[in-house]
């Protein structure tokens, strides 16, 4: 079974990816999407979406991080695949799953999957600008406002030379709103000769267990669940895994406060961010959340969990 880090914009970024990564056992991870609009892009863009190019396209932890990439433009998106190869990148993602309205309505994201014949041209011509030995793969939803095309499109992808492609098991129309429909994966597998990955609503190991079942695929993709709780990879990989200790978590929110980020406010605001969203997982986050939800200090904030570690040796219990 491969389990692959999810690319979410503003929350799976490099910081987030050396932190999980450096827990849990991914296969890959893939970046939050470059947007391709009307040029090659400089290459410090590319450093600033995925700097592990400076070290071999891999965390810290040796993970392999693979550049996603998102537009409408076939030929523009293939320059710029291959400008990405050129400064190291070891595969090439293309999002058709995005459902930010601002990126729909510049046509990019899932405003293309109510065009097969688009995505198809958009992967051949990828295909053919890249080396044979550069992977390209495709994240789509079921659809745009329906899935009345979640077949062509995964056909058009695979036939246009994708290597593997990710299901986010939702339409564009469904947002993030639970359920996924992992079960509209299944009949897919009739026509689709090439890996699918399943995506969406994974949040626990008996989440990814049902999400095998139901979408008949091998492989999965972690998004918020692996952010809300950092060692869920491990929690799917191994049914006698014993949760991390919450003094264990806080040791792992130190460590992100440690981080050599932009500015403090954007570290403050990414650790927030975080922290948000572990309390669907542990009361405890709860707890910490109300305490320092008004903080604006780095220093502030790292002896107040420094204080909660000295304070605490209970296993977390997760919800």
């Amino acid at each position: 079974m491969k389990l692959v880090l999810a690319p979410m914009d503003g929350l799976t970024d490099a910081y987030m990816r050396h932190i999980l990564t450096s827990i849990g056992q991914y296969d890959w991870c893939v970046t939050e999407f470059i947007r391709v609009t009307d040029t090659v892009l400089p290459d410090h863009v590319f450093y600033q979406y995925c700097p592990e190019l400076m070290q071999a396209s891999c965390t810290d932890a040796g993970t392999p991080v693979h550049i996603q990439l998102l537009g409408s433009d076939a030929e523009l998106l293939a320059a710029n695949a291959v400008k990405a190869v050129n400064l190291g990148a070891l595969a090439i993602d293309l999002n058709f799953g995005c459902p930010a309205k601002t990126v729909n309505r510049h046509r990019g994201g899932a405003v293309l999957l109510d065009e097969p014949h688009t995505l198809y041209r958009i992967l051949q011509t990828v295909r053919k600008a890249l080396p044979p030995s550069i992977p390209l793969s495709a994240k789509m939803r079921l659809g745009y406002m329906d899935d009345r095309y979640t077949l062509d499109n995964a056909r058009a992808i695979q036939d246009a030379g994708a290597a593997w492609l990710t299901i986010h098991a939702r339409t564009k129309s469904d947002a993030y709103h639970p359920p996924a429909y992992w079960h509209k994966i299944a009949p897919l597998h009739r026509d689709i000769t090439i890996p699918i990955i399943a995506n969406g609503e994974i949040w626990t190991r008996q989440d990814a267990l049902a999400c095998l079942e139901q979408s008949g695929c091998s492989d999965l993709m972690l998004g918020r669940g692996a952010v809300s709780r950092p060692d869920l990879v491990h929690c799917v990989r191994d049914s006698h895994y014993e949760p991390l200790s919450w003094t264990n978590l806080l040791n792992l929110q130190l460590k992100f406060l440690n981080l050599t980020m932009k500015s403090e406010s954007f570290l403050l605001g990414r650790y927030k961010q975080w922290l948000g969203l572990m309390i669907k997982t542990y009361p405890q986050a709860d707890m910490l959340w109300q305490q320092v939800k008004r903080i604006q200090c780095q220093s502030t904030l790292v002896d107040i969990l420094k204080s909660h570690i000295d304070q605490s040796s209970e296993t977390v219990t997760p919800r």
